[in-house]
């Protein structure tokens, strides 16, 4: 048996286990909401979990200040600003319609209190006064909104604003919104705190978050609640179990017990029904390729970033592996180099298609290994 052959069975024998075990049953259907669509995902693998129009064009209303914060975490990432700024609120800011955290033109607040404001109250004023620190107006903070969406992978998504506030060509889908919020999570762990915050007092006046679900689930720790006549009721939910972190996202409910109800139901659908699993961590040796012509005879392959995978509850046993390695590979090899391909499949359906990469650098070999090798392919 070849080399390559062996690391293959070895692959296999990491995931076929005993047939013996019992054969894991399906997931049910998901809960049955009152919304105009839905998303459910698992935050870090993506994988779906349950969707209902997760496509469907939609107005977000408040739900338009997760991305508005995106922006501003990237301002705070890159050094253009600080949370100790100060910004001047101006009568635009101060004269914003619907929600409030009741800033006052002229006077001067912090980007981490405007940030808060934003978050926790939904402060339409907060919003505004952010986006025109940040770009001068909300009209070019706009434009910064969309091409950091459409950077991130929100193909559906256009905004003409940074608060929600109704738009003509102001929409978004589930889907854009799941995968924002993975974004969010991922790429901002020092700010992403902020969502979790049930109250903010600013100017005297204490307002609660409108997340209910941070008070009916200690799991949950975000991230918007958002309305309007057009949009209905919406919350983008987040909570984490152990290790398994789960967004959900509720669109067009009827009230704001619905989206709650809503979205505690499809989160617990999630946490009862699937698992994510680590399958290889990385810089993790996952098999070897003879390299031709190399220094090294043989180079170890893994993977560069930690692999996860979501199974139904139960299956996790029944995975099965291919590993694809070319028949020939020539040095040299430098690391991270994509060299095989390992393919996760779960009753013939395909769930991950991964790249092994090369752990180190195989220069080419010397002389006289390249001439000997040059002679062996010939056979090969």
């Amino acid at each position: 048996m070849s080399h390559t052959l062996r690391s293959a069975f070895a692959i296999l024998f990491l995931f076929v286990f005993s047939i013996s075990y019992a054969e894991s049953m399906p997931a049910p259907a998901a809960p049955v909401i009152g919304a105009k669509g839905y998303l459910v995902i698992d935050s870090r693998t993506g994988y779906e979990l349950a969707a209902l129009n997760a496509d469907e064009s939609l107005a977000p209303a408040s739900l338009t200040k997760i991305m508005t914060t995106y922006v501003v975490f990237s301002a705070l990432k890159q050094g253009q600003i600080s949370l100790e700024d100060e910004v001047t609120i101006s009568e635009k800011a101060w004269r914003a319609e619907g929600s409030r955290m009741f800033v006052e033109v002229g006077k001067r607040v912090t980007v981490h209190d405007l940030l808060l404001g934003m978050i926790v109250q939904s402060g339409n004023d907060a919003s505004v006064a952010l986006a025109e620190h940040i770009a001068g107006s909300e009209d070019v903070f706009a434009e910064m909104m969309n091409q950091q969406a459409a950077a991130i992978g929100l193909h559906s998504s256009h905004f003409q604003n940074a608060t929600g506030l109704p738009g003509d060509d102001h929409r978004t889908t589930a889907r854009d919104l799941a995968t924002l919020a993975r974004a969010l999570i991922e790429q901002f762990p020092e700010y992403y705190p902020m969502h979790a915050e049930k109250e903010f007092t600013f100017n005297g006046i204490k307002q609660s978050n409108r997340n209910s679900l941070l008070w009916r689930d200690d799991s949950v720790d975000g991230l918007k609640t958002g309305h309007t006549e057009d949009a209905g009721y919406c919350l983008v939910a987040s909570a984490r179990r152990d290790d398994m972190r789960i967004i959900s996202v509720v669109l067009g409910t009827s009230s704001t017990k619905a989206r709650a109800d809503g979205s505690q139901a499809l989160l617990n659908y999630g946490f009862r029904f699937f698992e994510t699993r680590l399958l290889f961590k990385a810089g993790e040796e996952i098999s070897t390729a003879r390299v031709w012509k190399s220094a090294n005879e043989y180079s170890r392959l893994g993977v560069l970033e930690d692999l996860y995978i979501t199974v139904r509850r139960g299956s996790y046993d029944k995975l099965e592996s291919k590993l694809d390695i070319p028949a020939v590979v020539v040095a040299p090899l430098a690391t991270g180099q994509a060299v095989a391909e390992l393919i996760i499949s779960l009753d013939g359906d395909e769930l991950i298609k991964a790249p092994l990469r090369a752990l180190e650098d195989n220069p080419s070999g010397t002389f006289w290994q390249t001439m000997k090798d040059s002679v062996s392919l010939w056979f090969e």
